[in-house]
């Protein structure tokens, strides 16, 4: 029996239940990847972005770093940091604002923050999703394997006669179901973990980022 034979003939043999178990780890599975590939394509290019920090500080003047970290920042994770902080700089220097009333500094430590916060829940979006997808599938795998033997086994006896090789090919057939499990959530819990790093390196980058801009914009301010 080939392993397609063998599913077509699960299927044919179940109910509603496992059919919807089943189709509820398909769609887990569709969810995980489309997010898996997208982020993933974003992810890389942020990591291809993160060379231009060093070319920013490089650069001659400030309009022409933003420039070059605007134009290499595809993503726009480090760039925001450097145009917001800059208004913010020169929003301090004017009059008749709330914010010309704050001290420079802390105008733009609040600019900074606020940017590392919209950039943290922008990377960290969808990561739940995954996180929920790799606890809950193996468990959903599980709950589809358990009906189907329990399907396989009151049918054996109400047949009346209990038969090894009777038993066998239906609970074999339902323990697809565990693995199904399984193969939608290890892909979910890897890409998970990747994500996950990948993330910490960026936030550490930004962090970094706008220290050297606080830095920068308070001692101009200063001087």
């Amino acid at each position: 029996m080939t392993p397609s034979s063998g599913l077509a003939q699960y299927w044919s043999q179940t109910d509603g239940i496992s059919h919807a178990v089943a189709i509820l780890l398909a769609l887990m599975s569709v969810a995980s990847w489309i997010y898996i590939l997208s982020k993933s394509w974003s992810a890389w290019r942020i990591r291809r972005s993160a060379g231009a920090l060093d070319a920013f500080w490089q650069a001659p003047t400030l309009p022409d770093a933003i420039a070059l970290l605007t134009q290499a920042d595809g993503e726009q994770v480090y760039a925001p940091l450097a145009i917001q902080s800059a208004q913010a700089a020169s929003l301090g220097s004017q009059s008749g604002s709330l914010n010309a009333a704050s001290d420079p500094g802390e105008l733009i430590t609040r600019t900074l923050r606020r940017e590392i916060n919209r950039v943290s829940s922008r990377l960290e979006s969808g990561l739940t999703l995954l996180a929920s997808i790799g606890a809950t599938a193996p468990f959903v795998g599980l709950l589809g394997t358990v009906w189907g033997i329990y399907h396989a086994l009151t049918a054996v006896s109400l047949a009346g006669t209990v038969q090894i090789d009777k038993v066998a090919g239906p609970v074999g057939e339902a323990l697809i179901m565990t693995g199904f499990g399984l193969v939608v959530a290890i892909p979910a819990v890897l890409a998970y973990n990747g994500f996950n790093r990948i993330n910490r390196v960026t936030l550490a980058e930004l962090d970094g980022f706008a220290h050297d801009l606080h830095s920068y914009f308070v001692g101009k301010s200063a001087r």
